[in-house]
C-alpha cells in the first residue's frame, strides 16, 4: 500500500470521544501512536494489523485522567468502556487492559503497545537507553520485549510493590519461550 494509504488508516484512528485525558496525556498517547506507526512501517506490518496497533495505542490511556483511574485501574477501565462502545477485538481489548502490567496470552498488538508505552520518547527517564531500545524493536522485538519487561519488573521490586499474577505469568511466558 502507498504511504497515503497508510495515512488513511492512521487518520481513521484517534482518541475516543469519551476519553478523559489532559493535554499532556493526549501528547503521550499521540507519541505512542506515532511509535507503533513507525514500527509497523519498518516491520512491513499489514494495514489490518497496523490499524489494531493504532487502535490500542489511542485507547490505552483514554481514561488515565478519569477520577477513579490510577496506574493499574485505567487500562481495565478503558478496555471495559471500549467494549461497551462496541469494540469487539479481543486482542485490542487485552492490549489496553493489561498494558501496564503485561499479559502472557497477548497477541502482537499487546506486545507492541507494552513496548511503545514504555519506550515513547516523551518520557523523561533514561531517554538515551530507551531510544536505543526503541530503535531495535523492528529487528529484535522479542529481545527488546524481554529487556523492557525486566526493567519494568525491577521498578516494581525496587518500589517494594506486589508483583501481580499477570506480570509473573507474562515474565514466565517470555523467558520460557
Amino acid at each position: 500500500m502507498s504511504q497515503s494509504g497508510h495515512r488513511d488508516v492512521e487518520n481513521r484512528v484517534s482518541l475516543p470521544s469519551w476519553a478523559i485525558a489532559t493535554s499532556e496525556r493526549r501528547a503521550h498517547i499521540a507519541r505512542v501512536a506515532d511509535l507503533v506507526t513507525h514500527w509497523a512501517s519498518a516491520m512491513r506490518v499489514p494495514d489490518t494489523e497496523r490499524a489494531r496497533w493504532l487502535k490500542a495505542a489511542w485507547l490505552h490511556d483514554a481514561l488515565r485522567d478519569a477520577p477513579a483511574a490510577n496506574e493499574l485501574a485505567h487500562g481495565p477501565m478503558a478496555a471495559e468502556r471500549a467494549a461497551r462502545e462496541g469494540e469487539t477485538d479481543r486482542g485490542v481489548l487485552d492490549a489496553v487492559r493489561y498494558h501496564s502490567i503485561g499479559y502472557a496470552s497477548w497477541e502482537n498488538v499487546g506486545k507492541m503497545l507494552y513496548l511503545a508505552d514504555y519506550l515513547e520518547p516523551g518520557r523523561p527517564f533514561d531517554q538515551p537507553r530507551r531510544a536505543a531500545l526503541a530503535a531495535r524493536v523492528p529487528a529484535e522485538r522479542d529481545a527488546v520485549l524481554l529487556e523492557v519487561a525486566a526493567r519494568r519488573i525491577a521498578r516494581v521490586i525496587d518500589g517494594h510493590w506486589r508483583l501481580l499474577p499477570e506480570t509473573v505469568d507474562f515474565w514466565n511466558a517470555l523467558v520460557g519461550s
